[in-house]
C-alpha cells in the first residue's frame, strides 16, 4: 500500500477510535430509559430536594404557534408527568438552590430575558436579574450556584426577535445582596456553566454557532462558527473568574451544551457533535472516561437525589431520558 494511503488510514483510525468506558463510571449493561417525548426542545433538567425532576420545554415561537415555553415535572416514584408552569418565559436552564427554591434562566423569543427564583412552598417568583448597566440581558441560558449562594449564569443569544442590548455575550454573577457582576467576557458564546464541587473552578461551554437566528436562518446560508470548547476558569474566593485553559476543543464540529458534575468532580457534558452525539464524562482535566450515545443532539444533563443520586437524566431533541451511573451527582448542601 502506498505511503500516502497508509497515512490516510492511520488518520482515519486515530479519529474514529474511541476510548473504552471506565467501569467505575458506567455499567456496560446500563441502558437509557425514555421518560418524556413530544416536546419541541427539552432543556435544563434538574432535581428538587424531594427528588422530583423538573425540565424545560422550549417552544420556539416560529415552530409552536406562539407558545412561550413550559416547565414540566416528573415524579420518579410514580412515573407521573405534569406541567409545573406555562408559559415559562421561555425558560432554559433550571437549578435548585440550597434553600430548595427553583431558579430559571428565561430566554429571548418572547421570553422573560431574566433570572427568576420561585419559592416552591408559595409558588411566588421573584426576579434576580433582568438588566445590566441599564440594558436588558441578551437571553439567559444556563445557571450554576456556589456554596456561598452566588448565582452564575450565561447570557448568549441563539434566537429571538428582541434587540441585542449587551456589549458582550458573557457570564454574570448575582451575589446574595442582589448585586450583578459581569465576570467573563472572553468565553466566546457561553452556554453551559458549572461550579466544581471544590468551588475552585467555573466550567464554561463555548458554543459559538455563528448566528442569532436558529430556525430562521436558511440552512444553505454560509455560517462562520467560532470557538467550540469546554473551558476551565479559576474561581476565586470573591467570585471572580480568570481563564485557565481549554479542556476540550471540539472544532470544527459543534461544541457542547449543558453540563453537571458528580461528587468526585467528573464532568457529564452534553456534546452536540453530529459525528458522535452523546453525554461524555470527563475528568476535571478533560480526559474522557465514559460515553453515552444519545438518539439526537443532547442539550443538558442533571442528577437525581436520595436513592436516585446516581441517576443521570439527560435531554435531547424533544425528549428526556435517564440512566443509572456509578457515581452520585454533586448537589449543594441544604441550608
Amino acid at each position: 500500500m502506498p505511503a500516502r494511503s497508509l497515512l490516510f488510514l492511520f488518520l482515519v483510525l486515530a479519529l474514529t477510535a474511541q476510548p473504552p468506558n471506565d467501569l467505575a463510571i458506567l455499567d456496560p449493561e446500563a441502558k437509557p430509559e425514555q421518560i418524556f417525548s413530544g416536546g419541541v426542545l427539552t432543556e435544563g433538567v434538574t432535581s428538587a430536594p424531594d427528588g422530583t425532576i423538573y425540565f424545560s420545554d422550549i417552544t420556539f415561537t416560529h415552530a409552536s404557534g406562539m407558545q412561550a415555553g413550559h416547565i414540566m415535572k416528573f415524579d420518579p416514584k410514580t412515573g407521573k408527568l405534569s406541567t409545573f408552569r406555562s408559559p415559562s418565559g421561555m425558560s432554559n436552564g433550571l437549578k435548585f438552590d440550597a434553600q430548595g427554591r427553583l431558579l430559571a434562566a428565561e430566554g429571548a423569543d418572547y421570553g422573560g430575558r431574566r433570572i427568576t427564583r420561585t419559592n416552591m412552598d408559595t409558588g411566588k417568583a421573584e426576579i434576580l436579574a433582568a438588566m445590566y448597566e441599564g440594558r436588558p440581558l441578551n437571553s439567559p441560558n444556563d445557571i450554576t450556584i456556589d456554596e456561598k449562594g452566588r448565582v452564575y449564569f450565561s447570557d448568549p443569544r441563539y434566537l429571538g426577535y428582541e434587540p441585542i442590548d449587551q456589549h458582550f455575550m458573557a457570564v454574570y454573577r448575582v451575589d446574595p445582596d442582589r448585586s450583578i457582576h459581569r465576570i467573563i467576557t472572553d468565553a466566546g458564546k457561553p452556554n453551559g456553566v458549572c461550579v466544581s464541587p471544590d468551588q475552585r473552578t467555573l466550567y464554561v461551554v463555548s458554543n459559538e454557532n455563528g448566528t442569532t437566528g436558529i430556525g430562521r436562518v436558511p440552512e444553505t446560508a454560509p455560517v462562520l462558527r467560532g470557538r467550540m470548547a469546554l473551558l476551565a476558569y479559576d474561581l476565586a474566593a470573591d467570585g471572580s473568574a480568570k481563564f485557565r485553559k481549554v479542556l476540550v476543543d471540539y472544532a470544527p464540529e459543534d461544541g457542547p451544551d449543558g453540563l453537571v458534575a458528580d461528587v468526585e468532580g467528573n464532568l457529564y457534558v452534553a456534546v452536540r457533535r453530529v459525528s458522535r452525539p452523546g453525554i461524555v464524562v470527563y475528568t476535571p482535566e478533560g480526559k474522557e472516561r465514559a460515553y453515552i450515545r444519545t438518539p439526537n443532539l443532547p442539550t443538558n444533563v442533571g442528577f437525581g437525589r436520595g436513592a436516585d443520586a446516581n441517576m443521570l437524566y439527560f435531554t435531547e431533541g424533544g425528549n428526556v431520558h435517564r440512566i443509572r451511573v456509578k457515581k452520585a451527582g454533586y448537589q449543594l448542601p441544604a441550608q
